[in-house]
């Protein structure tokens, strides 16, 4: 499948086949990617934490307003953290970004205030989102993306220390009776000129 068919068959699950469960070894696959996210100078300012154990699922649902079900349901649930410990995250820069890199963080990150600071670190995870859920649907698992979660609670839940919890993905297989699948109800996006324009 290219992967043109590939973003024309996937969608924001609403409603996950709670028997079916993704391999590990696809786990396994999707941590690596994860790993090999791009970021800005190579920042890699985050964290990703996997859960499967159906006990903390629970009580991550429970912190998940009207995404409950999707991630009682799902295979697996994936949080995203931006690290907000600037001191530790500096520490890091200095010990594994190339010299140029370095200084570019010391030049226009480091200078702005704080909050900005944190805002741009995050807007790197963000970047990680898409290239997820891209290799999720090449390996045709099923996701969900969710920022309708608590954050603090998140954190408090996972025993999270120096970052903060920004969204969430699940991961399995859509139910049958989901009645959002592409297949049955098409896609829903706006015309390509509205969105799309081409300087030649």
């Amino acid at each position: 499948m290219n992967f043109r068919s590939i973003a024309e068959a996937r969608y924001t699950t609403k409603k996950f086949d709670p028997t079916r469960r993704v391999p590990d070894s696809q786990i396994a696959d999707l941590k690596h990617i994860l790993k090999l996210s791009p970021s800005s100078i190579n920042s890699q300012p985050w964290l990703f934490t996997f859960v499967s154990n159906k006990q903390v699922k629970d009580e991550l649902a429970n912190a998940s307003y009207s995404n409950a079900s999707k991630i009682k349901d799902a295979s697996h649930l994936v949080v995203f953290s931006v690290m907000d410990n600037l001191e530790e995250f500096e520490k890091r820069v200095e010990e594994n970004l190339l010299e140029n890199s370095i200084k570019f963080y010391k030049q226009f990150v480091k200078t702005q205030p704080e909050e900005k600071t944190i805002n741009w670190l995050s807007q790197q995870v963000y970047i990680t989102l898409g290239f997820f859920l891209a290799a999720c649907a090449s390996m045709e698992i099923d996701s969900t993306p969710m920022e309708g979660i608590e954050p603090k609670k998140y954190k408090e839940i996972l025993n999270i220390e120096d970052h903060k919890v920004l969204f969430s993905v699940a991961l399995g297989y859509r139910h049958l009776e989901d009645d959002t699948q592409p297949n049955l109800i098409g896609k829903s996006r706006l015309a390509a000129d509205t969105v799309i324009q081409s300087i030649d």
